[in-house]
């Protein structure tokens, strides 16, 4: 299994100037001060934005949607439930806070408990920290898959997309990005136990952390039959890794007497389900034949095509098989899976190897025009984020 490409070529004034910048500063606290300065920004943003529309930008980026049910959680624990109303009969499915993972909650608890100020600015802070987390571990897969001039530029498009406004929300995908990221290096590393616990991990962060469990199990089954390894640790870590995910799911159902189709259940209450990307195709097709749809859905149609042009490059690219593998994953439980359409993007966020085409064309450009390429997609990633959150006010 390949496990990286040759660093790209660069002229020797951007080596000079490359190896003068390392001389200051680690690579890895560069590619954290591209993160935070391209976030940073889009917090400011948004904070102005909230006060020009009279709202409290802490309420804004702490009790959007989700985030609300994820601080019940941590304050009571599970069992809330809400009926959705239909308009007609008046009654509906019961939503249950039992769709929501349970790691992210507990963090805020334990956070709270210990620092003062409350749920909301301790589950900012969470998920600010796992954002950064996230950006670091992106910035090591890049560095060692495209070398680290593109690994720095992976980590500005990352933060800079137009559903990124999502990392610095009370949300669980920076979280997910965090564990994920660190898996996938461990695994270029075949570092098998630490891949398998924070696939564990992820696996207790939100459903789509299975696609981390997946990639590990994937490459432990490909390092065995293919490459005949006998390490005792690969089958460990491709034993283990869905332990999380699945401890979940089990759990619920034996809550909701139904131990293996319980969770599921829970999840259809939501209008989740796997449709084989039925309800994609159908939402796609209002788009094009010029229906009326709003303004976020169109977004989603070319951001979700836009996904699946960089997956096709990502395939010729002869990217790692770990990178390959989650991305795969993530994008067929994003595509396929039923429910909300609009929050198909913001699923997305964690598959970040969808941006190693682009980060690596944009190495070989001059660093004035990534730069500009960078901010470009930056600005429009900010207005969209203040569409979403203060103007359409559609689930995220």
């Amino acid at each position: 299994m390949a496990t990286g490409r040759a660093t790209l070529s660069a002229s020797p004034l951007e080596m000079r100037a490359v190896r003068a910048v390392r001389s200051a500063a680690p690579t890895t606290v560069i590619a954290l001060g591209v993160f935070a300065a391209v976030r940073g920004a889009g917090v400011l943003v948004l904070a102005v934005g909230s006060w020009w529309a009279g709202r409290d930008p802490v309420r804004v980026l702490g009790r959007s949607w989700d985030s609300d049910w994820y601080l019940g959680i941590a304050a009571n624990g599970y069992g809330r439930t809400v009926m959705s109303a239909d308009r007609i009969t008046g009654t509906g499915p019961v939503q249950s806070d039992y769709a929501f993972f349970p790691l992210y909650p507990t963090l805020i608890r334990i956070v709270s408990d210990v620092l003062p100020g409350g749920l909301v600015p301790a589950a900012l802070l969470v998920s600010w920290v796992c954002a950064a987390v996230a950006a670091l571990g992106i910035y090591r897969v890049g560095e060692r898959v495209i070398g680290p001039r593109a690994g720095l530029l992976l980590v500005g498009l990352w933060a800079a997309l137009p559903h990124a406004v999502v990392l610095t929300l009370a949300y669980t995908e920076a979280l997910l990005a965090a564990f994920a990221a660190w898996a996938l290096y461990a695994l270029l590393r075949e570092r098998w136990l630490w891949a398998a616990g924070l696939a564990v991990l992820a696996g207790l962060t939100r459903p789509t952390g299975l696609a981390v469990a997946a990639a590990v199990s994937a490459v432990a089954l490909y390092t065995l039959v293919i490459r005949r390894s006998r390490a005792p640790e690969v089958w460990v870590a491709g034993l283990v890794a869905p332990a999380g995910w699945a401890a979940y799911v089990l759990a619920v159902g034996v809550k909701v007497d139904d131990p293996f189709g319980g969770y599921f259940a829970v999840q259809r209450g939501w209008g989740s389900r796997f449709d084989f990307g039925a309800g994609a195709l159908r939402s796609a097709e209002r788009v094009l034949t010029g229906g009326h749809v709003p303004f976020a859905t169109t977004v989603t149609v070319i951001l979700l095509a836009v996904a699946g042009l960089l997956a096709v490059l990502l395939v010729l690219d002869r990217t790692p098989l770990p990178l390959l593998a989650y991305t795969a994953v993530l994008l067929v439980i994003t595509f396929g899976g039923a429910g909300y359409f609009e929050s198909k993007p913001r699923f997305l966020l964690p598959a970040f190897p969808l941006l190693l085409p682009l980060a690596a064309v944009m190495a070989r450009a001059r660093p004035r025009t990534a730069v500009v390429v960078t901010a470009v997609v930056a600005g429009l990633g900010y207005g969209y984020g203040l569409y979403l959150l203060l103007v359409a006010r559609v689930p995220l």
